[in-house]
């Protein structure tokens, strides 16, 4: 039966809203940027070797980064230990840490100085070097290995127990199970999991100043830095800008169009015996790749833990002044997050699962196709011709942070916004309840636990951020991520080692105070 038409009530209209501010943040800014563009041919030799570099490193990483999750998730899949559920839980705290943090303690590990070469020189080889595509890999890899591994893990925990049953039952080997049940499931998952990642690496910019750089090991969001801050050449800086915006919108189109749908079935959700791991040779190698990818992804951790303690206490006092500005910044663009992705959820849930409401959903996830830099460099262009851009350098920060951690808000609102309005939304208006009071008594106390996941993650991902900030920020205004670059580039190393630990409490402290500020006591 169709439903009835609806009013379009005020909360779609601030949606409609929010979403025209969305859309100029996003498409204009790319809009000013295509005026300023000259010709395709303007891009010089040095243009198309970051062009090419940039796809390359980005293969690369989400191949390895797939590839070693595959065999990582299978051991999750198939063993039960002690601390396995920590473990998985740890898996996801890579994509809140701050990138220029993790790369000092990939330095600490694989660096001139570090732990591997150290171990190489003991026994005779030379020093291996952690700069230019071996380290952009590297710094991927500790990134994304843990992202893929969680894809995969939900595809192989997704078939259904039966399955295996049957499978035993028909006296299927460990080879039989891998043709018929796992490869399959891999088909579905591991082609999506290869574009996210694939993306994600297109627009990583704070690995490739830090550890790439170099002539042949130049990315494109690299080159539009350099193009601006070092050349001042806005016209060269917007095609560039633009070149990015179409790479990362064609790969993010290849990422639906690879998407297989899942061909496993439904089953009655029981734990799976998995008969044909028992062997010991097999029970060894689950063993090893679940320990080698813990210490791949603890160690570097653990090295700026241990160097930045005895630091931590020393650091200068810029250190501290560019602390509390990222936090203002952080802060900021917490509650911007939240305001843009309220109004855009509630207003996506109200015009139903059709296209205005798809569409709506969408305009949320419009800041995947493009990167902190490509919206920097267009309000730059936009800004410079009436305001001085650089004094305006934290709160632009704080905004290009809010609009990039828009669809990770929307994911984990819309679902919650659309199981309240189906559980409570007939009674609500049956009740009278309209505008300000539904929301305020009925949403919002159902809402706390993705609001608070929403703000958290938003202020750590805007703590770590070296991207925007990096285009428009003088001496006098640097964050924290900035001014451990600045201590990393300058050699002194101790100080940024403490700087490193500063930051990674901050990021990790504002996640857990928003995300359990929002589970405290919230039970409905």
């Amino acid at each position: 039966m169709a439903r009835r038409a609806q009013p379009i009530g005020a909360s779609v209209w601030v949606g409609a809203a929010v979403a025209a501010l969305i859309l100029s943040l996003t498409l204009g800014t790319l809009g000013a940027v295509f005026l300023r563009a000259e010709r395709f041919s303007a891009l010089g030799p040095a243009d198309w070797a970051a062009v090419r570099f940039t796809l390359m490193q980005a293969t690369l990483s989400a191949f390895l980064s797939v590839a070693l999750a595959v065999p990582v998730a299978r051991a999750l899949a198939r063993r039960r230990f002690p601390g396995r559920g920590l473990l998985i839980t740890l898996l996801g705290a890579p994509f809140i840490l701050p990138v220029i943090v993790v790369v000092l303690g990939i330095l600490a590990v694989f660096g001139r100085n570090g732990l591997l070469n150290s171990a190489l020189g003991v026994v005779g080889i030379g020093p291996l070097s952690v700069y230019g595509l071996q380290g952009v890999l590297i710094a991927h890899v500790f990134f994304n290995l843990p992202l893929a591994t969680r894809l995969i893990l939900q595809g192989w925990l997704s078939i259904p127990a039966e399955r295996f049953r049957l499978a035993a039952s028909l006296g299927f080997a460990a080879r039989d199970v891998t043709r018929w049940l796992e490869r399959p499931m891999l088909r579905a998952v591991v082609p999506g999991a290869f574009m996210v990642i694939f993306v994600i690496c297109m627009t990583s910019f704070a690995v490739a100043l830090t550890l790439g750089g170099g002539p042949k090991a130049t990315t494109v969001e690299l080159a539009i830095y350099q193009a601006f801050r070092f050349e001042f050449d806005l016209s060269r800086a917007a095609l560039l800008a633009l070149v990015q915006f179409g790479l990362s919108a064609i790969a993010a189109a290849l990422t639906l169009w690879v998407a297989v749908p899942s061909v496993s079935g439904a089953g009655l959700d029981r734990i799976v015996a998995r008969w044909d791991a028992r062997h010991r040779g097999l029970r060894l190698l689950d063993g090893a790749w679940i320990a080698l990818a813990a210490l791949f992804l603890i160690l570097p951790l653990a090295m700026i833990v241990a160097d930045g303690l005895r630091a931590l206490f020393t650091l200068p006092p810029s250190v501290f002044a560019a602390a509390g500005r990222s936090v203002a910044v952080a802060l900021g663009s917490a509650v911007l997050t939240l305001a843009l992705a309220l109004p855009l959820s509630l207003a996506a849930v109200r015009l139903g699962r059709g296209i205005a409401g798809g569409m709506m959903e969408g305009v949320g996830a419009l800041a995947i196709a493009a990167s902190p830099l490509v919206i920097g460099t267009g309000l730059f262009i936009l800004l410079f011709p009436i305001a001085d851009p650089v004094a305006l350098a934290l709160p632009v920060t704080a905004v290009v942070n809010a609009v990039m951690s828009l669809p990770f808000a929307t994911r984990a609102l819309v679902p919650a916004l659309r199981d309240a309005e189906e559980s409570y939304g007939k009674l609500a208006r049956s009740l009278g309840m309209r505008g300000f009071t539904h929301l305020r008594l009925v949403l919002l106390p159902r809402l706390r636990r993705p609001i608070g996941f929403s703000a958290g993650l938003a202020a750590a991902l805007s703590m770590g951020d070296l991207g925007v900030i990096a285009l428009f920020a003088d001496p006098s205004q640097a964050t924290l991520p900035l001014q451990l670059y600045r201590l990393m580039a300058a050699y002194r190393m101790e100080q940024a080692a403490g700087a490193a630990l500063l930051l990674l409490i901050l990021s990790l402290g504002l996640f857990w105070l928003f995300d359990r500020g929002g589970r405290v006591d919230a039970d409905a």
